[in-house]
């Protein structure tokens, strides 16, 4: 049995972008706020690529809200879909030293921010070690 209920908030929804977007100034405010959204989303998830947690499941729902209102970002996300998968296909079949040499890289990476954010000295203040070389050039 059909449950009309479930449907009516997708379609309230719907009705609501489509009245927004029935008016030229309201096309275009649409457009450039799916674009700021989707740009600032994309953005947090390229900053978060190299740490541990989804980075890249936000680059891709930065791009998936960009892909909303632009053709070129529908492109891009298929590319890098496919691009992302052939990568962890690769990584998924190359021998153990391969694996670990990539997660030393990406550990170095995150060291590496961390430091320039002077990030290391706060956490390294918290235990009471004070070492002048802590402090990152950019916030140390």
């Amino acid at each position: 049995m059909h449950d009309e209920q479930a449907d009516a908030p997708a379609a309230g929804l719907r009705a609501w972008r489509r009245r927004i977007r029935s008016t030229r100034f309201g096309a275009l405010t649409w457009r450039i706020g799916v674009g700021v959204v989707g740009a600032v989303v994309l953005v947090c998830g390229v900053i978060a690529i190299p740490y541990p947690g989804p980075g890249w499941l936000i680059v891709f729902a930065g791009l998936g809200i960009l892909a909303t209102e632009f053709d070129w970002a529908q492109r891009l996300l298929r590319f890098a879909r496919a691009r992302y998968d052939r990568f962890a296909a690769w990584l998924s079949r190359q021998r153990g030293i391969v694996k670990v040499l990539f997660g030393l890289g990406t550990c170095a990476i995150v060291l590496a921010t961390l430091w320039l954010l002077g990030a290391l000295r706060l956490v390294a203040g918290w235990f009471g070690v004070h070492w002048a070389w802590l402090a990152g050039p950019l916030l140390g």
